[in-house]
């Protein structure tokens, strides 16, 4: 049964593409919805995203996180994959993958001769140095308004806190254009930069982002002595921040992805039989997009099928597409992006390049696929 140990995303309902719209009807923004029934009563919104922190991870090690784990529980679904270019699009912009098209970790981009990295906006590999941010203009790559930009049309101040690195990049200007940057330099500095944002107009939205929880899950693996360290830190900057809420603030906490620690690697660079009549191996270990040779694509599906076994599914790009992965519409630019076929990790298996991408293939950690560990992200309400 395709499938049968995967969470399909709930797009429409409870799904991380839904959270903003939500907020923005709170807000009293005109056109959008409360999709989550959150409800909200408040004039001033703070969403922190805390790339890496899935709900399972959370509820295993609540005792590390008694702050977090003293909220009314409450899962979203990400989107697919669950990988953190794709998540934070779905939430800038409020549609599923299939609409906003940045539907993975690395694309193929028709028209250009290499893979794309839409989380850096370059791209990938080596080969001549290309400007993409005038090849690829973000805001015509990902032309659909922002949540921020719908926001901001209504009066509302908008605030971005998040590291500099992220000020004018290119998924910046694709995803979250329409509000005004504050850099951060620290955790501590991220709290401040919130609830200073917070006071600002006679309405407020305030999007935080943290990505250290992450990067030592990857590196330390997902519940590691580091990673609870961490978590604990991520648990105080949280309290600080509900804290500090004015008497009409709120604060939604969420994340973009779980994550699973990898024990079953296969190579892509060592098997021959995996790379005849692939052109190029996009997306990440868990969820890849593998791009074939015109009229190859049935003869790949099955040499990976007979590799991969029932480690992985592995799938035709538009019977992925039939199963509402990326949602329930699928533009044509999506479509073209998408591998001719996609592989997902079952268990926590991954397809490695240890010669292409040494580095992620020495990664502990690891996101992409639809498992429930990666799949479900938290939905965390305090209020004053």
């Amino acid at each position: 049964m395709v499938g049968s140990v995967f969470t399909v995303p709930r797009y429409g309902r409870e799904s991380l593409a839904d959270l903003f719209p939500s907020v923005l009807a709170g807000l009293g923004v005109a056109g959008e919805t409360d999709r989550l029934g959150l409800g909200l009563s408040a004039r001033r919104v703070c969403v922190l995203l805390v790339d890496g922190l899935g709900a399972e991870q959370l509820a295993e090690h609540a005792d590390v996180a008694p702050f977090l784990a003293g909220a009314e529980p409450r899962v979203l679904t990400a989107g697919f994959p669950t990988t953190t270019t794709t998540s934070l699009t779905s939430l800038g912009v409020g549609v599923p993958p299939g609409e906003h098209g940045l539907v993975g970790y690395l694309l193929r981009v028709p028209g250009q001769e290499r893979l794309m990295s839409p989380l850096k906006w370059r791209l990938h590999g080596a080969g001549p140095k290309v400007d993409l941010l005038k090849e690829l203009v973000p805001e015509e790559f990902q032309p659909r308004a922002t949540v921020f930009e719908r926001a901001a049309a209504e009066g509302i101040a908008v605030t971005q806190v998040a590291p500099l690195m992220q000020a004018g990049s290119g998924l910046t200007r694709a995803v979250f254009r329409g509000s005004e940057f504050r850099f951060d330099v620290s955790m501590g500095d991220l709290v401040d930069g919130a609830v200073t944002a917070l006071r600002q107009g006679d309405r407020s939205l305030v999007y935080a982002y943290h990505a250290d929880l992450d990067t030592t899950g990857h590196v330390r693996g997902p519940g590691s002595q580091a990673w609870q360290l961490e978590l604990a830190n991520v648990d105080r900057a949280v309290r600080a921040i509900a804290e500090r809420l004015p008497a009409d603030g709120a604060l939604v906490v969420t994340a973009d992805h779980g994550m699973v620690e990898l024990d079953d690697r296969v190579d892509f660079d060592t098997d021959p039989v995996l790379s005849d009549g692939v052109t190029e191996l996009g997306g990440e270990p868990r969820a890849r997009h593998v791009y074939t040779l015109d009229g190859a694509a049935k003869d790949v599906e099955a040499a990976w099928r007979e590799v991969l076994g029932e480690r992985f599914e592995v799938l035709l790009r538009d019977d992925a597409v039939d199963l509402g992965w990326f949602g329930p519409t699928v533009s044509a630019e999506s479509l073209a992006r998408i591998g001719d076929l996609v592989v997902v990790a079952r268990n926590r298996g991954g397809v490695i390049r240890s010669a292409v991408e040494p580095l992620q293939s020495s990664l502990v950690g690891h996101h992409g696929s639809l498992t429930s560990a990666e799949m479900h992200v938290p939905l965390l309400v305090f209020q004053p």
